[in-house]
């Protein structure tokens, strides 16, 4: 394996964290006699052509300095060319680090377990989630989720989470059912009247709001939550029991397992890693182990 590593740095990461994390986390793997270069881009299209290029040129590793936003770029440089990936987690929601018990805001640690698990290849294998050639390694949102995204990505104020508690208040005022098809693995189709649909290869999103609180980023399949057709009074209970993955004891809500997703409905984008998708219908499958993860709990 060569000694250079290509640090894949957002430095608007967690208002500024994924910056000042650089610099501790460069140090970290110099100080453990790796060489370190950097890939920035100027906008998300360029700073994945550089990240593409570092891994075609032969780099050690890709280790990306930021939250789930870069992870999710990352992935589509590093999934399936068996290049590894490292995360160094600084950003808001850092699901995908969570996920697998990596560090959480501290860089120097991170890059240390990195540069450790790097000399000692002692890497995971992890699966990754694909939907026309694009990966993803959290969670898809549909439904009432992706509408809030939707509106908050339309607000240009207040800034910050506090934005996206204004769209969920907004979305709660006018939000009803959607009809959803349902197919899973091939089989029969199912038609569901839901408030959301996610779909995950990872616990969680939104910060360790945990949808699907049974995923396994290492069994091969795809965990399936479906929050079924209900008023507002009772998806004000349900939702907050998503921090604690207590929401699916509720009988409002379905959980299943496949390895393909099919999902449909009208009017309804997709989000995958906090990062929009496009509209449904889409087609969701399980790859495993698809990507090496150094530094990886």
């Amino acid at each position: 394996m060569t000694s250079e590593i290509a640090l894949f740095v957002n430095p608007t990461a967690g208002r500024g964290r994924g910056a000042r994390a650089a610099q501790p986390a460069a140090s970290a793997l110099r100080a453990a006699g790796f060489s370190v270069r950097t890939v920035l881009g100027l906008d998300a299209d360029d700073a994945l052509s550089r990240a593409r290029q570092a891994v075609a040129d032969g780099t050690g590793a890709l280790v990306a300095v930021g939250g789930d936003g870069l992870v999710h770029l990352a992935l589509q440089a590093v999934a399936g060319t068996g290049t590894p990936l490292g995360v160094v987690a600084v950003g808001t929601g850092n699901d995908f680090a969570g996920a697998l018990g990596l560090p959480l805001r501290d860089p120097a640690a991170a890059a240390g377990r990195i540069a450790a698990t790097l000399k000692e290849s002692r890497l995971v294998e992890v699966d990754l989630g694909r939907v026309d050639g694009r990966w993803f390694g959290t969670v898809i949102a549909t439904g009432f989720d992706s509408r809030v995204n939707d509106r908050g990505n339309r607000m240009g104020l207040p800034v910050g989470r506090f934005r996206y508690d204004l769209a969920i208040v907004a979305e709660l005022a006018a939000f009803r059912p959607l009809r959803y098809r349902l197919t899973l693995d091939g089989g029969e189709t199912r038609e569901v009247e839901a408030t959301l649909v996610a779909v995950g290869n990872g616990t969680s999103y939104g910060g360790g709001m945990r949808i699907c609180p049974g995923a396994d980023m290492r069994d091969g399949l795809l965990d399936v939550t479906v929050v079924g057709g209900c008023g507002r009074a009772t998806l004000l209970k349900v939702f907050p029991r998503v921090y604690r993955g207590t929401h699916v004891d509720h009988p409002v809500v379905t959980t299943y397992r496949a390895s393909r997703i099919e999902l449909a409905a009208e009017d309804l984008t997709a989000y995958a890693d906090g990062e929009r998708l496009g509209p449904l219908p889409i087609t969701a499958e399980c790859v495993p182990r698809a990507v090496r993860v150094a530094g990886a709990g």
